[in-house]
């Protein structure tokens, strides 16, 4: 993936992908243990890696192109007219990506956790209260199941969400697209 994404140095970028995928997809797995707290559905560690990621990627790109790199947010062949509001708009998306980053992460956790949580107060109390009830509670049991297999999927899938959109950013920042 980081070498499909980034190109001809992706040597010297891979532990920082790498170390960004495997903390992401160890902490939304642990978090999917019963009682177990998901760091990933903290705001604080969220936007901390994704601002942490933004500020490694902009020093990167700092460092690779000097002061080449405020080009970046001055899109080619503008006008000189239209220039402060299109360097403007540029920065604001710019710097959109680090808490787009962190708010993904965090919205699709939350998301599956508060339905993961909902629906088993829900069962918990359809398997208590009569025999009846609880037979026929055997099927969202079912459905249950395949909710919480999902919420793996979307444990591993953020993970590689963020590291590809990581590898992105980084590449946007190493050629300046």
């Amino acid at each position: 993936m980081v070498r499909e994404q980034i190109g001809a140095h992706s040597e010297e970028y891979f532990p920082l992908v790498y170390s960004v995928f495997f903390f992401i997809i160890v902490a939304n797995l642990t978090g999917n243990v019963p009682y177990n707290f998901t760091i990933g559905t903290s705001i604080i560690v969220s936007l901390g890696i994704s601002i942490t990621v933004f500020i490694a990627v902009t020093v990167i790109g700092l460092t690779k192109h000097k002061l080449t790199f405020f080009s970046f947010f001055i899109p080619a062949g503008t006008p000189l007219l239209l220039t402060p509001v299109l360097t403007l708009i540029e920065l604001v998306s710019y710097f959109a990506r680090a808490f787009s980053l962190g708010v993904r992460l965090l919205a699709n956790l939350c998301a599956g956790h508060a339905l993961l949580k909902i629906l088993s107060t829900f069962l918990a109390q359809m398997f208590t209260s009569s025999v009846i009830v609880a037979v026929l509670a055997l099927i969202p049991f079912t459905i249950f199941i395949a909710i919480i297999g999902l919420e793996l999927a979307v444990s591993v899938i953020q993970a590689y969400v963020f590291s590809l959109l990581l590898c992105s950013y980084l590449k946007d920042a190493i050629e300046l697209h």
